[in-house]
């Protein structure tokens, strides 16, 4: 089993199978619009500018689980990324990354590369899982890194 074989939906509810990006290098975020790590919109979007035709696609996971910081419906969420950051990369309807109604994709990630001290939880909005080209959850990042201190690892990938 790898990421491909894993699916969401996009904010404006069509199917997005991550199969669709087989053979691209995957930046996996679990997004919100109110956190104090919001303004990481614009440097993943700046990630998603220089390495997009290399072969980098993010994806960006909204999720509402932490300090209720994505309170918004579907239409609010691509106001706001595309009005504040001009986000282009793309963005899928909104999950539970933690707990009971865990999408399945994070489930997966969660145990493929946890978190420090070996705990498998995200922690926050901004946690960011890097998958190689061939599907392969090969790092986890904090929500404290910034998505420019990601360039070395992504252009080792691509």
């Amino acid at each position: 089993m790898n990421a491909y074989d894993f699916a969401a939906e996009t904010l404006d509810g069509n199917p997005a199978p991550l199969a669709d990006h087989r053979g691209r290098v995957l930046l996996i975020v679990n997004t919100a619009s109110k956190c104090g790590f919001t303004p990481q919109y614009a440097g993943l979007e700046a990630l998603h500018r220089k390495y997009h035709d290399r072969g980098l696609t993010i994806l960006g996971f909204p999720c509402n689980q932490f300090g209720a910081q994505e309170p918004g419906d579907a239409q609010a969420i691509a106001s706001f990324c595309s009005l504040t950051y001009d986000v282009s990369f793309p963005l899928m309807t909104k999950i539970e990354v933690n707990g009971a109604g865990v999408h399945p994709l994070y489930a997966w990630l969660k145990k493929q590369k946890k978190g420090l001290l070996g705990i498998e939880a995200v922690k926050w909005n901004f946690t960011k899982f890097l998958i190689d080209r061939h599907g392969e959850a090969v790092a986890r990042f904090a929500p404290t890194t910034e998505p420019k201190a990601l360039e070395s690892a992504i252009e080792a990938l691509l």
